[in-house]
């Protein structure tokens, strides 16, 4: 397993996002399109996983409702995928949450990516429910864990 550091950063720092975006999705988005995303949300988390001073990782979520944050955008870069990057990314975010007082972490993913479906039910994740998405033409998974102690 790797041995990524996992920075957080500023709601406003998402050049490095934006870069890492662009190596590993198409379409390319510019900063100004994930900053117009992130427009009036709450509780904006922004993460970046380090291997020395290499940047091979992201994780940016949002609040959903106040139980629930919302995993928004989450990659590995291509050479460093099922080497626990992502694992580290999302226990940070739910401890992060966790702490916050949110009860839920929850996540979409495209029913076309089969390795984040693997992660997501390795990774303790319920299905919640399915979405359609008309503008990927494809159903979306919707993943939810519970963070917190709910007894």
């Amino acid at each position: 397993m790797a041995d990524a550091i996992i920075d957080r950063l500023s709601p406003t720092d998402l050049g490095t996002i934006t870069h890492l975006y662009n190596q590993m999705f198409r379409p390319e988005w510019k900063e100004e399109d994930i900053q117009r995303r992130l427009r009036g949300r709450h509780n904006i988390l922004v993460q970046v996983a380090r291997i020395g001073s290499d940047a091979v990782g992201f994780y940016v979520g949002m609040e959903l409702k106040p139980t629930v944050h919302f995993a928004w955008l989450c990659g590995v870069v291509p050479e460093m995928r099922r080497s626990g990057v992502a694992t580290q990314l999302m226990r940070a975010a739910e401890d992060w949450a966790r702490t916050e007082g949110y009860q839920f972490l929850r996540f979409e993913c495209d029913n076309k990516i089969r390795p984040f479906l693997h992660f997501g039910i390795a990774g303790g994740y319920d299905i919640a429910g399915l979405r359609w998405d008309s503008e990927r033409m494809s159903n979306l998974v919707v993943f939810e864990k519970p963070i917190a102690d709910l007894g």
